[in-house]
């Protein structure tokens, strides 16, 4: 889901872990970051969004794998694994002296318990990404194997999400406002609407975390956060504009890094006329990308669904243009006339996309207005309810194409010859042992998605972060959806 959702927001990882790698026990030192958008609850097996990922996932919760800094999947509580050559069964080896932040230890079948659960589990975030596994089993206290019913050339990387991740067995702890996991962070305070702590888990079964203490502090407004930064408030800023980075020279290093973050300008098919695809067409062909780039002052165009950074990556520009004359033109040929449309655009985006929105599309004779709401409506109106014409959003999840598969997303392809023939092409290229051979498949699929112009890709993010002086190690890219926090030092 999005970015601002599971929908939305890296140190490199090397071998197992990406930690501090000082001697000892380290420094009780306390880690203040600024981040934007802030879970609605913590029970991240059932609750979607990526701040819950940002905050929990390689902090407090961990899977078998995880992602490193370029998105390969690399070793967590897994040290070691294999895969059959028919792509069928995956072998865990499981890391030793693994306890849970209660002090019980981590079992094979606690995994075995973990993955089950979450693949029957229909109102589990993670289900639908176990859905290839027929089986979960342990031979024995220290290996874990899953079988798989056909060849999924993606699990390993599903396996990274929430799905993955490892419950205690039986545990009975509310996961909305309490946690169990294996990380190297405990939960501390969760004051919600200001922040959240994070306490450094003594007894972790890996390299102690850096900093003792992390808070997390969420600012959505973008000049508050800059200005928290020059108050000393935070240690550092994530999510910065691009436009306000001057401010922060002198005093933090700025960096920037790729990601995954895909601001989706999205069309309601269902509902007429966007249910014409030459609508559709002549509002993409109202967009001047390079003016929408220009405006967020960091990224890069995107005019498919597919981001650079993911599996079937296509230049996908020859799928429009910016032609305002071709645009009046097609609407003029679909009856098309004095159109009003609604965009719904959540409050904790920069107004300055909505209103060159508006300028472009009013350029083509299409009034849009503007409905500002908070992320929760946006979550409960648009993503649940399908209640919308236009949406803008950011997609912040790596290899999520299969939600162009899904007739019941909120964007979905209308054509259903069309979404018959990307289903198709999606599972074949999930079925597809060779990495190669499935990215064409991908690439195939997300070019008849970008015809079928069911949305517009306005631009890809980068990630920019300030540090402040003495803080060293901290990720610095794909930090929407992964915040691994261990590997930080901060100097006292």
């Amino acid at each position: 889901m999005p970015g601002a959702a599971r929908i939305l927001p890296a140190a490199a990882l090397v071998g197992v872990l990406a930690l501090a790698g000082c001697a000892g026990r380290p420094a009780d030192t306390t880690l203040d970051i600024g981040l934007v958008l802030e879970p609605s609850n913590l029970d991240i097996r059932h609750t979607s969004g990526a701040a819950l990922e940002q905050a929990l996932v390689d902090n407090v919760y961990e899977g078998l794998v995880t992602r490193g800094e370029n998105g390969d999947v690399v070793a967590a509580l897994a040290k070691d694994w294999s895969v059959s050559d028919d792509g069928l069964e995956y072998t865990f080896v499981l890391q030793e002296g693994v306890t849970f932040h209660d002090g019980s230890p981590m079992t094979a079948d606690d995994v075995v318990t973990s993955l089950t659960e979450t693949k029957n589990d229909e109102s589990s975030t993670g289900a639908k990404d176990l859905a290839a596994i027929e089986e979960v089993s342990a031979p024995d206290d220290g290996t874990v194997v899953i079988t798989l019913a056909e060849p999924n050339i993606n699990l390993l990387f599903l396996l990274t999400g929430p799905g993955g991740l490892i419950f205690k067995s039986g545990d009975d702890t509310d996961l909305k406002t309490a946690e169990n996991g294996t990380g190297p962070f405990t939960l501390g305070e969760w004051i919600q609407k200001d922040s959240i702590s994070l306490e450094r888990y003594e007894d972790y079964w890996g390299e102690p975390a850096g900093p003792s203490e992390v808070v997390l502090h969420y600012i959505p407004d973008p000049n508050a956060l800059v200005s928290a930064g020059l108050d000393g408030t935070l240690d550092v800023l994530t999510g910065v504009s691009a436009e306000l980075t001057p401010q922060l020279e002198g005093d933090f290093t700025v960096t920037q890094g790729e990601t995954t973050d895909k601001f989706i300008l999205a069309f309601n098919g269902k509902e007429e006329p966007l249910d014409d695809l030459r609508v559709r067409q002549a509002l993409r062909m109202a967009i001047d990308h390079e003016a929408i780039l220009t405006a967020v002052g960091a990224g890069e165009t995107q005019f498919g669904p597919i981001p650079k950074l993911d599996p079937g990556y296509e230049d996908l520009s020859d799928t429009t243009s910016f032609d305002p004359e071709g645009a009046r033109a097609l609407l003029a040929e679909a009856g098309v006339e004095d159109l009003t449309l609604t965009l719904s655009f959540p409050n904790v985006y920069d107004t300055k996309i909505s209103s060159l929105l508006v300028s472009m599309f009013k350029d083509i004779g299409v009034t849009l207005e503007v409905d500002t709401i908070e992320f929760s409506a946006w979550l409960n109106d648009v993503y649940s309810n399908r209640d919308y014409q236009l949406s803008f959003v950011n997609h912040v999840e790596p290899r999520d194409f299969d939600s162009w598969s899904n007739p019941d997303y909120y964007y979905s392809l209308s054509d259903p010859d069309a979404l018959a023939e990307v289903q198709g092409l999606y599972a074949d290229a999930m079925r597809e042992t060779d990495a190669d051979a499935s990215a064409q498949l991908l690439a195939e699929a997300a070019r008849i998605v970008a015809e079928q112009a069911p949305a517009d890709w306005l631009y890809t993010r980068a990630d920019i972060i300030a540090t402040a002086p003495g803080v060293e190690g901290f990720p610095t890219a794909a930090t929407s959806t992964r915040l691994r926090l261990a590997g930080v030092t901060l100097a006292e």
